[in-house]
């Protein structure tokens, strides 16, 4: 029996589970600090690969390349909130009252009058009041949300700098006495890297793209506080899916306050023709079969992510839950395998 139990124990499968139970419970003695860790990997992980594309293409120093970059970086965050935030705080103030302004006043339409008498009845203001008092509370953690983002910064610049020699030592655990936790450890750190990176990556790109988009779409449709509207898709563009659908519902609001029902009618042709261009076009290039998950499936871990994790799992849901089909090698074979019915 105590051999049995003892060859159970030593199989991989096995110390695989173990390590990755106690890297989990790390984690969650960590969850106070959580925020710092996961902005420093994707600050790192972004600016990377970045640095990979300009060095691939100018041949410079790998270093003096992380640093021009950073300084490129914190140059154009200086001159935008010097320049920009005061017209965007304009922006999203005006943005509100046309919002408050459209469901104050009765309309025209008696569908629209109904929209608003059901939510009147149902009290979501009350759901919407609580939102803006959630919000409010992020404003008031303004300074710490601040410090953490520039530490992360910080420790993002360190890593990439002393990239090899981090490697270099982290790799004499290879042969010391933590060997199979260090080769547990990195079977997943490529895994993660490879999954959760590369879907941050794509999600960076594809809310850019959509905001690129979007930006002259609305221009084009003569909408108002273009920039606010534009920093509010590529925010809600993180969120896989569903950020097209939440972005909709200011959007059509303002459109019927400039132009009425057509304008409405112009915003959803606009966005369906971005949808596409996100899923026929960048999608396929940017994420693997392994990603493409059903829309059903999508929406259920983002409401059970949300639930447990906040705004941050909005963000992070997808690239968690597509690191773990990795790591348990769940993938398509909708093309090897049909299934005869």
């Amino acid at each position: 029996m105590g051999d049995q139990l003892f060859s159970f124990f030593q199989k991989r499968e096995t110390k695989r589970v173990i390590i990755f139970i106690l890297m989990a419970f790390i984690l969650y003695l960590l969850k106070s600090i959580i925020d710092l860790i996961l902005l420093t990997f994707i600050f790192s992980y972004l600016m990377n690969r970045l640095e990979k594309i300009v060095t691939k293409r100018i041949p410079l120093n790998r270093k003096l390349t992380v640093i021009i970059l950073y300084i490129l970086i914190v140059g154009l965050l200086t001159f935008g909130i010097t320049r920009y935030l005061p017209v965007l705080i304009d922006e999203i103030t005006e943005l509100v009252k046309q919002i408050v302004s459209f469901y104050t006043r009765p309309q025209h339409n008696v569908v629209l009058n109904y929209i608003v008498e059901y939510i009147q009845d149902k009290k979501i203001t009350d759901y919407v009041q609580k939102g803006f008092t959630v919000l409010v509370s992020y404003f008031s953690t303004i300074s710490q949300v601040s410090l953490q983002v520039f530490m992360s910064f910080l420790l993002s610049l360190f890593f990439l700098l002393e990239k090899e020699r981090i490697i270099r030592f982290t790799k004499q655990f290879k042969h010391s006495k933590l060997a199979s936790f260090y080769e547990e450890l990195e079977y997943f750190g490529q895994k993660f890297v490879g999954t959760f990176g590369k879907v941050i990556e794509a999600q960076f790109i594809i809310a850019f793209v959509n905001a690129i988009l979007s930006a002259i779409g609305l221009s084009i449709l003569g909408f108002p506080q273009l920039l606010g509207l534009v920093l509010m898709i590529f925010c809600l563009g993180l969120i896989p899916v569903a950020g097209v659908i939440i972005s909709l519902i200011p959007l059509c609001l303002i459109a019927y306050s400039i132009g009425g029902a057509i304008e409405i009618v112009y915003v959803l042709i606009l966005v369906a023709i971005i949808h596409s261009i996100e899923t026929y076009v960048l999608n396929p290039k940017l994420m693997s079969s392994k990603t493409n998950l059903p829309v059903f499936y999508t929406f259920l871990i983002l409401i059970f992510s949300e639930h447990f994790f906040g705004v941050w799992g909005l963000i992070l849901g997808i690239p968690v839950i597509v690191f773990f089909l990795d790591v348990l090698e769940v993938t398509n074979h909708h093309h090897s395998n049909k299934i005869n019915h």
